[in-house]
């Protein structure tokens, strides 16, 4: 399934209770009414995602969760799996996520899950990004050998159910800031590697989002000149007002 845009909002591990979570939810489906061509994803903890599956609006919003684990069932404790993910609602699972790397995800544990998820119908939205950049373009080769080993054994048939987030670490909540067009360089790489793994067909359809500190400032420059589809948006997906004026400037871009 293609996306021709998106915008998937990752909540992380808040808010603080599920009242908190049903207002803020409705009130960004309040936000959406005269919003068209986008599709909206809101992951909320895991607790919360079946609560928030059965509002009214979540017609309007589809559901994800922020993980998942890569076996069906067994001796996993404290692990979800895809399916049981599937039963409370969630269309979608942020994987490979910087912060989850940095607790440990592996490239290759996220081929795992990535397989998993496709066979229960659910889309991944794939992390990828290195963690600093440097002068002999080093990371260039780090990104080509992230998306082969996460993609391995995934066919092309599969691969068009993926949304990948560029997510570049040094850029997150730090000094630096990616400008828009090092952002459209590296769509342009995405797309060259998958061509190279798939075919150009599947390099140029690729669904391919930002999620590098993204904001209510920032986002009409990254949409107009990072040529992406969407955005991966954290803080500021949980708190309505930011997020209909990110919602609003994908929904305005010419694509």
């Amino acid at each position: 399934m293609k996306f021709k845009k998106i915008v998937v909002g990752n909540w992380k591990m808040n808010p603080g209770s599920l009242k908190e979570a049903e207002k803020t939810f409705l009130a960004i489906t309040k936000g959406l009414e005269k919003v068209k061509g986008v599709a909206v994803v809101i992951c909320p903890p895991a607790p919360f995602i079946y609560a928030l599956h059965k509002l009214s609006g979540s017609r309007k919003i589809k559901l994800g969760a922020q993980d998942v684990f890569w076996e069906r069932s067994g001796s996993y404790t404290g692990e979800v799996s895809a399916s049981q993910l599937k039963e409370v609602g969630a269309k979608f699972v942020i994987i490979n996520h910087s912060e989850r790397r940095a607790l440990g995800e592996t490239d290759s544990g996220a081929n795992k899950k990535v397989s998993a998820l496709l066979r229960e119908e659910i889309t991944p939205v794939v992390c990828i990004g290195e963690a600093r950049r440097d002068k002999e373009g080093l990371f260039l080769s780090y990104i080509e050998n992230q998306i082969k080993t996460i993609f391995e054994g995934v066919s092309a048939a599969m691969i068009r159910n993926v949304v990948i987030a560029y997510e570049p670490v040094w850029a997150i909540g730090g000094t630096e800031s990616m400008k828009p067009t090092e952002i459209y360089e590296m769509t342009i790489l995405i797309r060259k590697i998958l061509s190279s793994l798939y075919n150009n067909k599947i390099g140029a359809e690729a669904t391919i989002i930002y999620g590098g500190s993204v904001n209510a400032e920032n986002i009409e420059e990254i949409m107009r000149e990072g040529n992406v589809q969407g955005v991966l948006p954290g803080r500021a997906s949980q708190e309505p007002e930011p997020l209909a004026k990110i919602i609003g400037a994908v929904a305005s871009t010419h694509r």
